[in-house]
């Protein structure tokens, strides 16, 4: 398994026979290293998207169209971005899909979701969610934007996810401290990856809190366009 960090919250993971980029938010990424779009999607099978927010899915439509691949998230927001030569993939929280032979089950997040880019303004876009991938004998729980959930309890025991990624930027989702103790808390992760941090000044820098408070776990702090093998 390979993951690749694209900045923010966007991922691309290569597990069994899929590539899939998850909130692959390039173009308007502040930290998304001009000219390294190809090889950012290169191969790509299929897009998971968490929620609306333009620093998640703006650029979904766009690359779907091109990549000729399809945007799986929930049911509305499916409805929204479907069409015009787009394939969505819709579903909700507790449903499962199979991208090839991996699986990819929606889980609840703690957040918001509305379409907040483009000409028309906000718009409805279902609820946030975050995702249990699954594949090659790991279980990568993608946190999506949420706050520590006692959710976050189930998920431990039912799914057991061996890898964390894991927001923790603060302001506008849990920060480094309490993702920490959400980790320690409901899960037993080898490895935690953080992500939506250091994008803007609002958030946090680096991933030093994080570290600190998780000693016993692999945290391993990528640079954008940084893959790591698992």
């Amino acid at each position: 398994m390979k993951i690749t960090w694209l900045g923010h919250s966007g991922f691309r993971i290569e597990i069994g026979d899929q590539i899939l980029l998850v909130d692959p938010w390039l173009n308007g990424n502040p930290v998304f290293p001009d000219g390294r779009h190809d090889e950012a999607l290169s191969g790509a099978t299929a897009i998971l998207l968490s929620h609306g927010h333009g620093d998640h899915a703006s650029n979904c439509r766009v690359i779907a169209s091109e990549q000729k691949i399809p945007i799986a998230c929930i049911h509305e927001l499916s409805e929204v971005l479907g069409g015009d030569g787009v394939e969505t993939l819709g579903f909700g929280k507790g449903g499962t899909i199979a991208l090839g032979n991996v699986k990819v089950s929606m889980v609840n997040a703690c957040h918001s979701s509305s379409i907040d880019f483009g000409d028309d303004g906000p718009g409805v876009a279902g609820s946030e969610a975050g995702f249990m991938i699954r594949g090659e004998g790991h279980t990568i729980y993608f946190s999506g934007d949420t706050d520590v959930m006692a959710d976050m309890g189930w998920f431990g025991e039912y799914y057991a996810p061996d890898i964390g990624i894991l927001c923790c930027g603060g302001h506008y989702t849990m920060d480094q401290k309490a993702a920490a103790w959400a980790a320690k808390r409901f899960f037993d992760f080898k490895v935690v990856i953080p992500c939506h941090y250091k994008t803007f000044p609002i958030l946090a820098q680096d991933a030093k809190t994080l570290i600190e408070e998780l000693p016993d776990v692999d945290v391993k702090v990528m640079e954008v366009m940084e893959t790591v093998e698992i």
